[in-house]
């Protein structure tokens, strides 16, 4: 039984697709509604301070090597390692905002973008200055499913008996 806003029995919800909630947002994306705002600026200051408290943790750990006199190849090592994995988790997380990452191609990458953490930090935080991080992409997928409810559900007019027929 559906429930009822109790209004002469009709539905509370509208009837067809269902937005898609976005991670923090919810369903907030789809009218900029219920804190909507305050929810992108929230993780804007959020991803941004992680980001930093990551570069700070990241700092003494490279400081723990050098305290342990390894040797300036792993200290160089380890810093290109970082670097490179956080450009590529930046990459990933700014291309996953657009469009759907392959789930195989995903699982693969796991470890990479647990080690460039900072860059999928990053990436969320650039990405609020436009949008919520994937608004787009669930925007253009809802719509769509919208527009193929509606075509579905429109009924016909006229009687299709009295139709022309093509010679």
């Amino acid at each position: 039984m559906s429930a009822e806003n109790g209004k002469n029995g009709t539905p509370d919800t509208q009837a067809g697709p269902r937005p898609e909630p976005l991670r923090f947002y919810g369903t907030t994306w789809v009218d900029h509604d219920n804190g909507y705002a305050a929810r992108r600026v929230g993780l804007a200051v959020g991803s941004l301070a992680v980001a930093a408290a990551a570069c700070f943790v990241l700092r003494v750990a490279y400081q723990g090597l050098q305290i342990a006199d390894i040797g300036s190849f792993v200290s160089l090592l380890m810093i290109v390692m970082f670097a490179v994995c956080s450009a590529l988790a930046f990459r990933h997380t700014w291309s996953g905002f657009t469009s759907r990452p392959d789930p195989d191609r995903q699982a693969s990458l796991r470890g990479l973008l647990a080690i460039g953490f900072v860059g999928t930090l990053l990436a969320y935080f650039f990405r609020t200055f436009t949008e919520a991080p994937g608004e787009k992409l669930h925007r253009a997928e809802y719509e769509k499913a919208r527009e193929d409810y509606e075509k579905r559900t429109t009924r016909r007019t006229g009687n299709p008996s009295k139709k022309r027929r093509r010679k």
